[in-house]
């Protein structure tokens, strides 16, 4: 019974491990792009046409991706690689793998 327990505790622990490592990135993300974006606007003296250039988006584009893809493993979701589609890919092995032993009887 103990030993159940010990590893639902770990399990817990891991998942709020998970989530905390998450919230840690995306405050660190919110943080320096609102630092870049500030910095970009005041170094174009208040030109919105120069601000607006996609260059200075790049960061955080591309670091939200980043963030996204984790936020997607932290949470658990993913459209194409789901608990179904595992489930599906365990039957069809286990369905080959008898197709194949009968062969040998």
């Amino acid at each position: 019974m103990e030993e159940r327990y010990n590893n639902k505790f770990r399990r817990a622990k891991k998942r709020v491990e998970e989530l905390k490592g998450f919230y840690i990135h995306l405050f660190v993300y919110m943080a320096v792009n609102v630092f870049i974006l500030v910095g970009v606007y005041s170094s174009v003296s208040g030109d919105m046409d120069s601000f607006w250039d996609l260059g200075h988006f790049f960061t955080p584009i591309f670091w939200g991706i980043g963030l996204a893809f984790h936020a997607a493993k932290v949470f658990g979701f993913s459209p194409f690689f789901n608990k179904e589609w595992e489930e599906r890919q365990i039957q069809k092995y286990i369905d080959e793998d008898k197709k194949n032993a009968e062969k040998f009887r």
